[in-house]
């Protein structure tokens, strides 16, 4: 397992000297994106961590892997999440993923896609395709969360292909 340290020695360097920045060095990576940052505006607070996961390998001995991991056991009785903690953003989806593993039967089925379409209404569907779906899970998400005014609302949408539409 150890290998896997010198298979991915950039990375390791990387990290390494990240742990090692100085407060000083830490604000000067700050100003590489916000030139006008005072010190005094700003403090350093404990963030998250990031994770890593070595997976044992055949060949290898162990690999790397980034980012989350499902893991079930054969009977499909329990799930574990392995690796970083998800944020908002890949929490759904990972649920989802958690249900189709344990449950894929269940998951596929007419009572179940129709649940799972109304407290997702755009799932299984590639926004970016589709303009007026995107729209309407931006104008429920916006209303949910009681915002009142959006870029979407303000400037309509911008297609892939160009076409806009405006809310």
């Amino acid at each position: 397992m150890t290998d896997v340290g010198m298979d991915n020695f950039d990375l390791v360097k990387y990290l390494v000297g990240q742990v090692m920045l100085t407060e000083e060095d830490r604000f000067e990576a700050l100003k590489e994106y916000y030139p006008d940052a005072k010190k005094e505006d700003w403090k350093l607070i404990q963030a998250g961590q990031r994770v890593q996961i070595i997976k044992k390998d055949a060949d290898k001995g162990g690999v790397l892997k980034l980012g989350t991991e499902i893991v079930t056991d054969q009977q499909k009785t329990v799930a574990a999440l392995l690796g970083a903690s998800p944020g908002a953003s890949t929490a759904a989806p990972i649920a989802l993923s958690v249900m189709q593993k344990l449950f894929p039967e269940e998951f596929k089925s007419a009572e179940w896609q129709a649940k799972i379409h109304k407290m997702i209404p755009g799932y299984g569907q590639k926004l970016n395709d589709n303009v007026p779906m995107l729209q309407q899970v931006w104008n429920d998400t916006a209303a949910t969360l009681q915002l009142t005014t959006t870029a979407g609302y303000q400037h309509g949408w911008q297609s892939s292909r160009g076409a806009s539409s405006t809310a």
